[in-house]
């Protein structure tokens, strides 16, 4: 008696058909440099390696966009946030850019820049999932830090610092020139959200995580469990047959492997338990959407390479590459 054929989820992209979307935007946090990432990881081959290697059907526009034409001529401090204004209107654009590939069917990477643009990349996924399929998206969002600061209780103004605010509605904004065009279909579940590899969370944040018990897996629940159990946690928690965006800063990688990027921290992920969690959501098969983020080629000369290559590999490993 033969079984019956497995039914692939609806909500799946075309598992060759890849949008890449390369934007090289820095000004949600202060250092220079995160905007040449894109180009850097470009050079270093990666996406010569997901056709040739891994057979995907790559629609990439050849363009790094770094939004320059919007830049506003004034953008005051509001709310506590630096450059509000020109945060708001590239993270609109890059939303459009990702939804667009996404409501088409396709799988989409967006490398990076600095991690605000998970406003853009995730309210747009999270738009067309919900457009096609009355569904849900599940974030996994690997990272030191939560990005879950509000307005108010960051201490930095960084709006790097933020997303994870605003694609939840813990912030939010009627202006429509600060993030007041996030709308309900745009935004996130607290309840399909996951943390995994955090280590530097402000005070603030950490009063957000419990109060809305947003699901949370720090470096200590790795230590204490391994990075497979995490895994099996993280997964178990969002539930099967959910589609499911990957953020990665490079920043949850330890600086041992990933030095350049903009807030360092130590005590880390390697850079196999990083691979592994990308290959965990992949053998899900269940991904729709990843973003590389926070590789800043010009913070460390010597390390600039290694950084590159580890974001490389996280990409690859996401995206179906396997050890045998």
């Amino acid at each position: 008696m033969t079984s019956a054929p497995s039914i692939q989820p609806r909500f799946l992209p075309r598992r060759d058909d890849l949008g890449v979307v390369a934007v090289g935007f820095s000004g949600g946090q202060t250092k220079a440099g995160v905007d040449a990432a894109p180009m850097a990881l470009i050079e270093a081959g990666i996406i010569q390696q997901l056709e040739e290697d891994l057979e995907y059907k790559v629609t990439y526009d050849g363009q790094v966009h770094n939004f320059s034409e919007i830049l506003p001529a004034e953008d005051p401090p509001y709310r506590n946030m630096k450059q509000p204004k020109f945060c708001s209107a590239v993270t609109k654009e890059v939303s459009e850019q990702v939804y667009k590939y996404a409501k088409d069917g396709k799988l989409v990477l967006t490398l990076g820049g600095d991690h605000s643009i998970a406003i853009g990349t995730i309210s747009g996924t999270a738009r067309a999932i919900r457009e096609r399929f009355s569904r849900e998206l599940a974030v996994i969002w690997v990272d030191a830090h939560a990005d879950i600061n509000t307005p108010e209780t960051s201490e930095s103004g960084n709006i790097h610092g933020m997303p994870v605010a605003f694609l939840t509605g813990l912030a939010t904004e009627d202006r429509p020139e600060v993030f007041g065009w996030l709308e309900p279909h745009h935004r996130l579940s607290t309840t399909k959200l996951v943390y995994i590899g955090l280590r530097d969370i402000d005070k603030g944040e950490k009063k957000i995580l419990k109060e809305h018990g947003i699901k949370a897996f720090s470096m200590h629940d790795i230590d204490r469990h391994g990075i497979g159990k995490v895994m099996d946690m993280a997964l178990g928690w969002i539930g099967r047959d959910t589609p499911i965006h990957l953020s990665f800063d490079v920043d949850a990688l330890d600086p041992m492997w990933a030095p350049s990027t903009g807030t360092p921290v130590r005590g880390g992920l390697t850079l196999r338990e990083g691979d592994f969690i990308a290959e965990c959501v992949a053998e899900t098969g269940s991904l729709i959407a990843l973003d590389l983020v926070e590789v800043n080629p010009s913070l460390d000369e010597l390390g600039a390479s290694d950084t590159v290559r580890a974001g490389c590999s996280i990409v690859r490993c996401a995206l179906g590459d396997t050890l045998l």
